[in-house]
Formats: structure tokens, C-alpha cells, sequence
């Protein structure tokens, strides 16, 4: 069935449609991002949407790129670090997401995730991501001298300790929580490089 191209309200474009959709995901899951729902968010036809978007897959497809390049762009602003700096920048990596963070990303990274549990092609973005972020924390470990082993385990504790704790509601939880934070900070950049044991 095709759809007659009426042009929306000027201030109306592609983009305000991909942002409208990756703030619904993040309130209302996968359906929030159906065309009529989206139509309504804007008080405008669904034959706006299709002077923008082939279909609703294209817009999907829009949605997973630009979180997607959202994403690798905040992961390659965090992670750059010039030779001898590679410590402090770790630091502050944690630092930064270990902070109380936007409750709307945080809405936002688990939508994908959720969605990513039953779609192929968000599993696939969010596998994409998750890589990246690992091999960024990587590469930093090994400039601190850890061998591939040693940085490729502590890249994957950074994140797991990162994120698992950016879920919790833990502030309440001792007053000297900031210093446990600096603490665990410093325990997964500073302890010493003892090559990870195989599993038995």
C-alpha cells in the first residue's frame, strides 16, 4: 500500500522523528515507536511520517544509528588519552559513569537493551556498542603496560562495576559511599598485573 507524501509543518523533520522515537522507546518499550503513536506525539498525520521514512523499518533502522553513534561518539570522547595519561583517563572514565546519571539515558540504554533481547538487528547495534566500549578501555589498559589478557579482563570489570552500580540505589547505603567508589576506581586501575587464571 503506498502513502501520499503530504510535507509536514517545516520545523517537522527526519530527525525530530528519529528523537521522538528514541524518547518513546525509553517511556513506552518497542510500541512507542509505532507510526500512528508517533503521528499522535506530533498532532499530525501518518502520511507526515512518510514524507521522511520509506516505511517503519527505515525509521527503526535510524533509530539503532543514531544510538548507535551516539554512543561511540561519547565513548570516543571519554576514552582519548595522550601517552602517560592513560590512568587519569580510566579514573575518569569511572568517575563519569559512575556519577549519578541522566535518568533519561539510563531509560534509553536499557529500552535498547530490552528490545535487543528480542530483535536481531538491536542485539546486533548493542553487541557493536558494548565491543567498542571494550576495546576502548582496552587499548588504555595496554598503555598502562598490562598485557592483552590483564587489559582485556580489567576493560571488562570497568564496565561490568560501571554499569551494574549505575542501576543500583546505593547513596543511601554508607555515607563514605564516594570513597568506596574512589576506592573500587583505583582497585580496578592500579592493582597489580597478575595474568588472569584459566577456568578450571
Amino acid at each position: 500500500m503506498k502513502h501520499r507524501n503530504i510535507r509536514p509543518r517545516a520545523a517537522l523533520g527526519r530527525n525530530e522523528w528519529i528523537q521522538a522515537a528514541i524518547d518513546n522507546l525509553a517511556e513506552q518499550g518497542v510500541n512507542g515507536m509505532r507510526v500512528e503513536v508517533l503521528a499522535k506525539t506530533f498532532g499530525v498525520t501518518k502520511g507526515s511520517f512518510y514524507w521522511h521514512f520509506r516505511d517503519r523499518n527505515d525509521l527503526v533502522e535510524a533509530v539503532l544509528q543514531a544510538w548507535r553513534d551516539g554512543r561511540i561518539q561519547d565513548i570516543e570522547k571519554q576514552t582519548v588519552a595522550t601517552p602517560g595519561a592513560e590512568e587519569q583517563q580510566l579514573l575518569h572514565l569511572i568517575d563519569i559513569y559512575s556519577a549519578t546519571r541522566n535518568r533519561k539515558g539510563i531509560s534509553i540504554e536499557l529500552a535498547v537493551r530490552e528490545w535487543a533481547r528480542r530483535d536481531a538487528q538491536a542485539a546486533a547495534i548493542v553487541a557493536e556498542v558494548d565491543t567498542w566500549r571494550l576495546e576502548a578501555t582496552r587499548k588504555l589498559f595496554v598503555g598502562l603496560g598490562c598485557s592483552e589478557e590483564v587489559a582485556k579482563s580489567r576493560s571488562l570489570l570497568l564496565y561490568a562495576y560501571v554499569f551494574g552500580q549505575s542501576l543500583m540505589a546505593c547513596e543511601n547505603y554508607d555515607v563514605r559511599i564516594a570513597e568506596f567508589k574512589r576506592w573500587i576506581a583505583e582497585l580496578i586501575v592500579r592493582q597489580h598485573q597478575e595474568q588472569p587464571g584459566t577456568p578450571t
